[in-house]
């Protein structure tokens, strides 16, 4: 199953970092950026940096997060890059994870499904879209929207994030609201997610429908990591947004299990502030999170 496996990437790299490879050109080193002037190259140069990214940490962390909107706004060569990115990553050993809050309802949400967890059938072929492990989803449309994308992880033992308690600093206007039962709007959606997965938990415990539940509110992750058990979270917020290791230890049960921390900006450009090679920089900044989180956490073991 999807989310034992990157458990046990984690355990094995003794380290819950997910990068993210939210990559504008604006953050390529300047020779790289040097005499380009269109979107096919700016997406070479986003993908030669990428690639770069890659193989500096791939031996030392078990995930990689692309957040599509980094790509579509350099138009088709910037979805070609996505998907090298994707293609590429997986070849790596990482485990991937799509960054693209997709959702609709009922055919619409089959069709977002296809693209990113199942097969696109044509005159009888099939084939995959977009390689993703993990897809992020938006379930605030509710279940119409999400059992789609339910169908393709248990099909194709595949999984997805849905938001639960966002990082923005705005999150609160509706996720904080108090509904008439006494539960806030995250803690009902939270709920939702718990009981979405209840039919693929793993032999760790977790199932493969996670919840993104951001770093920066740390009070609100102790509520649904007490709350949702059998769920695993993709955790946003660290370095860039401001939370560190020890605002998201209420992320994490016992064992240092049960979350993976994405960090984007603080590795892509660690260059600009250590100096050196992009991807040296992004290597030592990866190993300094490292370092970071299991000083809160402590020893990640299996339950």
């Amino acid at each position: 199953m999807i989310t034992d496996r990157l458990i046990e990437k984690i355990i094995e790299t003794q380290n819950p970092t997910c990068v993210g490879l939210d990559t504008s050109f604006d953050y390529l080193p300047d020779g790289m950026r040097a005499g380009v002037a269109d979107f096919a190259g700016v997406s070479a140069a986003v993908l030669e940096f990428n690639k770069g990214i890659v193989d500096a940490v791939c031996d030392i962390v078990p995930s990689v997060k692309v957040q599509i909107a980094y790509y579509e706004q350099y138009g088709a060569a910037g979805l070609a890059a996505f998907y090298e990115t994707l293609a590429y990553a997986k070849s790596k050993g990482l485990v991937v994870i799509t960054d693209a809050k997709r959702n609709d309802i009922g055919a619409t949400a089959a069709q977002y499904a296809n693209a990113y967890l199942g097969v696109t059938e044509t005159n009888g072929a099939s084939a995959q879209a977009f390689p993703s492990d993990f897809l992020t989803v938006n379930g605030y449309l509710g279940s119409d929207g999400i059992l789609p994308f339910l169908e393709r992880c248990l099909k194709y033992d595949k999984g997805m994030f849905v938001l639960v308690k966002t990082s923005n600093p705005s999150s609160g206007e509706l996720q904080n609201l108090k509904l008439t039962d006494g539960r806030t709007v995250y803690e009902c959606m939270g709920d939702m997610v718990e009981e979405w997965g209840k039919s693929t938990v793993g032999k760790y415990g977790y199932s493969a429908v996670g919840a993104v539940v951001g770093a920066t509110y740390p009070e609100e992750a102790k509520v649904l990591r007490a709350r949702l058990p059998h769920t695993f979270f993709l955790v946003p917020g660290y370095g860039a947004q401001g939370a560190n290791a020890e605002m998201l230890k209420n992320c994490f049960d016992a064992n240092g299990l049960g979350g993976v921390v994405n960090n984007s900006r603080g590795i892509l450009t660690a260059y600009r502030k250590r100096g050196g090679g992009y991807a040296e920089a992004a290597r030592a900044a990866a190993l300094d999170m490292k370092a970071d989180l299991i000083s809160v956490l402590g020893e990640i073991c299996a339950k």
